[in-house]
């Protein structure tokens, strides 16, 4: 079922939107509120985080609050409770988290198996951790486009692509800054890669600060590419089977991308800082980190845990071929709103 980017209530857990209260000041209550970029959990209740919240209250007594937005919104809600702190873990995509960390509002915890977990996928300094990674991708309309995707940036200035193609809003969503951090390294830079998103405006339908209202369109026709990530796209695959994933490459000819994991933080001041402290090592056992692709179609953030499911084995075959690069986050922590700015004067969003 779809890892959808909605904010409808699940059977299972409580979901809170954005604008209602989390928490509780009870220090001892046996509860969490956990904020989170969306992308894993589904409508039906069978996603990853679905099962990850059931099984921790099973096994621990501990309820976990559960308060689902874009990755940026997280944070930005955080700093706006920064003096009267509801939540107690975090967990959003780069650059959100070090975002989050930038500005005060986590605590440093190492969960245990954080040592089992790269070190470019974690804060040197203990304030987050990598628990299940992913990667950026495109996708594209496999009916429409009869199985072949566009190979390249340049071939999505077509104008058979003319208000058929979408992305989500640089700044806001994750996967829509992802857009710029790929454009940025595959085209030569920052210039070059406002100047081809200037030149892409002429197909783009329009902003939108959800990716996960993009697949929906993509799967139906009424968009023929738009931009994800893969562990969200691949969950939805067997209820939207018209998409497809790619990576668009550059000049090179070499298909990129990215990881863009979801990472974890004990939020500073927590109420629940002992039961969050419980919940971050949860999400790091070597069960859970196997029900990372068994269950949530994503990657496993530990180095030593060897995933063998059937999702595991499609989702390698999905990146076959497919070059990874690093970006470099502090810079992007640094000058993303610069960075945003420019987007905005060239596209004129």
């Amino acid at each position: 079922m779809p890892r959808t980017r909605s904010m409808l209530p699940l059977a299972a857990l409580l979901v809170l939107p954005l604008t209602a209260c989390g928490g509780t000041a009870d220090a001892d209550a046996k509860e969490i509120t956990v904020y989170s970029a969306d992308g894993l959990r589904a409508e039906d209740g069978s996603g990853f985080y679905d099962k990850v919240f059931k099984d921790f209250e099973k096994e621990t007594g501990i309820k976990v609050r559960y308060v689902e937005g874009g990755s940026g919104e997280v944070v930005q809600r955080l700093a706006r409770e920064k003096s009267n702190t509801k939540a107690d873990v975090v967990l959003t995509l780069p650059p959100f988290i070090q975002q989050a960390d930038g500005k005060g509002l986590l605590a440093a915890y190492r969960p245990q198996g954080s040592d089992k977990v790269a070190d470019g996928a974690k804060d040197p300094a203990g304030k987050w951790t990598a628990v299940a990674n992913n990667y950026f991708c495109f996708i594209y309309n496999t009916k429409e486009l009869h199985g072949t995707p566009p190979r390249t940036w340049k071939d999505l200035l077509d104008a058979g692509y003319k208000g058929k193609l979408q992305y989500s809003t640089p700044g806001v969503a994750g996967d829509g800054t992802a857009v710029l951090i790929k454009a940025m390294h595959d085209l030569g830079g920052k210039e070059p890669a406002m100047a081809y998103l200037k030149d892409l405006q002429k197909n783009n339908v329009g902003p939108s600060k959800s990716t996960g209202q993009l697949a929906p369109k993509v799967d139906k026709g009424e968009l023929l590419v738009a931009n994800g990530d893969v562990q969200m796209n691949f969950a939805n695959t067997k209820s939207m089977p018209n998409q497809g994933i790619f990576f668009p490459a550059g000049d090179n000819g070499k298909p990129t991308t990215f990881a863009l994991p979801y990472a974890a933080g004990l939020v500073k001041a927590a109420p629940h800082a002992a039961s969050a402290k419980k919940f971050l090592d949860y999400l790091l056992t070597d069960r859970v980190q196997r029900e990372v692709s068994a269950v949530g179609g994503g990657f496993p953030s530990r180095t030593d845990v060897k995933a063998t499911d059937l999702n595991a084995t499609a989702l390698t075959g999905i990146m076959r071929g497919v070059e990874i690069f690093q970006p470099d986050w502090a810079d992007i922590d640094k000058n993303l709103p610069s960075y945003v700015e420019a987007w905005k004067t060239a596209t004129g969003s």
